[in-house]
């Protein structure tokens, strides 16, 4: 038997608690910060299973389990919930009003739970260290970075390499992973520009930020249309333009709300760049009275898989699970905070896709093409990864990943 099979080999006993662990978190979300029960709950479950537990970053959680020598192995969930009101009409439906695990994260943690449950009870079948990481905040962007904040580089082992997955509407029963770019660079900014307020019957009294606002976001569009290269990737989105409140006042300021994505750091701060050099330029040509303001927030850094530890980690899921259940993953325009944790240690990483949609279904939507209309993506108030295969395959594929390196075989 190999030592994937022996520490998975109680996996079906333990399904039964972790789909009760599942269904609570499901009723009991709690928002990005403010996930107080759900770190309670995951801290009692690592103690109980021998884990050297360590809160960090508030409501971060991380396990420790220490097995003699070898590599040290970090494993990642995040727990957060989403300001979503659930349309599921699941009878493990969220109680909590107009709040939602609408992107998978309570299967994360149960998936994250089991595997360390199964890796503490199969201690004889590796040797190294252990490291089960429940991480904050990941829809805002803040909860890596809070642990890294706190000292999480000098509270625990530094590993050798990090994983994480995530659940996506791709079908159950399968993962999907790729080197490189897997998860694009997010950054939202504020842009404040100023004018000179007038009546509106007056407006060569004025210097108008309405319509300087809007011939900002003309001109934003050619930062994607003429100064990224084709092939290059970038996403420049005004989400948000708000001036004024009343009709015939033209008033003294402009605010804008901007979502950038990018594959590449370059592209990224070019594209930085280019916004502010065009935002400067048309408040100059308009004769703003004041420089504009900029606010950057909500900032995601880049998922870029080493492409050595995606090897490997691909390689034993195609051994354990069928090269037929693995699958190359497409990027995707989505972002997470993740790798602030390896590049805080400087370590290597890779984040893999896991199937959450009834294959069945799915199928029926690609025969149909209707899988954008059919399929309730990540965010949407009906998103609901059916319970099996699902979080079967996320704690057999986070045991197997760091089995790949923590085994005897390995």
């Amino acid at each position: 038997m190999s030592d994937f099979n022996t520490v998975l080999a109680d996996l079906d006993s333990e399904l039964g608690w972790l789909r009760e662990t599942y269904t609570q978190l499901h009723r009991h979300p709690e928002l990005s910060l403010e996930e107080h029960e759900t770190s309670k709950l995951v801290q009692e479950k690592l103690a109980g299973f021998g884990y050297s537990v360590t809160r960090i970053g508030g409501t971060g959680v991380v396990g420790v389990l220490a097995n003699g020598e070898g590599p040290t192995v970090l494993a990642r969930a995040d727990m957060d919930a989403l300001p979503v009101t659930e349309a599921t009409g699941l009878p493990y439906s969220s109680e909590v009003d107009g709040v939602m695990h609408a992107c998978g994260h309570d299967l994360h943690i149960s998936a994250l739970r089991g595997a360390a449950k199964l890796m503490a009870d199969g201690r004889g079948a590796w040797s190294g260290t252990y490291i089960a990481l429940f991480q904050p905040a990941e829809e805002v962007g803040a909860g890596s970075k809070a642990m890294v904040d706190d000292g999480l580089v000098t509270k625990v082992p530094r590993p050798d390499v990090a994983l994480a997955q995530h659940v996506m509407p791709i079908p159950a029963g399968t993962v999907a992973t790729t080197a490189g770019p897997v998860l694009s660079a997010g950054d939202s900014v504020k842009i404040t520009v100023y004018g000179k307020g007038a009546h509106g019957s007056m407006p060569h009294m004025s210097v108008d930020p309405v319509v300087l606002a809007a011939s900002i976001v003309l001109s934003l569009q050619s930062i994607v249309s003429r100064e990224t290269k084709p092939g290059d990737f970038a996403v420049v989105t005004v989400g948000a333009l708000n001036a004024g409140a009343t009709s015939n006042i033209i008033p003294d300021h402009a605010t804008l709300l901007l979502n950038i994505r990018t594959y590449d750091h370059q592209v990224r701060a070019r594209v930085i760049a280019s916004i502010e050099r065009i935002v400067k330029g048309e408040c100059s040509a308009a004769g703003s009275p004041r420089e504009p303001e900029f606010e950057y927030y909500d900032q995601f850094p880049l998922t870029s898989n080493d492409a050595a530890v995606t090897e490997q980690v691909t390689a034993a899921f195609s051994a354990h699970f069928g090269a037929d259940s693995v699958h190359h993953a497409e990027r995707q325009t989505a972002s997470e905070d993740f790798s602030r944790i390896p590049d805080a240690f400087g370590v290597p990483y890779t984040f893999w896709l896991l199937g959450g949609v009834d294959p069945e279904t799915y199928r029926a939507a690609v025969a149909k093409g209707t899988v954008a209309q059919d399929i309730p993506a990540n965010h949407s108030p009906l998103f609901a990864p059916v319970i099996d295969p699902t979080l079967s395959m996320g704690v057999q594929a986070h045991v197997v990943a760091a089995l790949s390196y923590l085994s005897q075989e390995a």
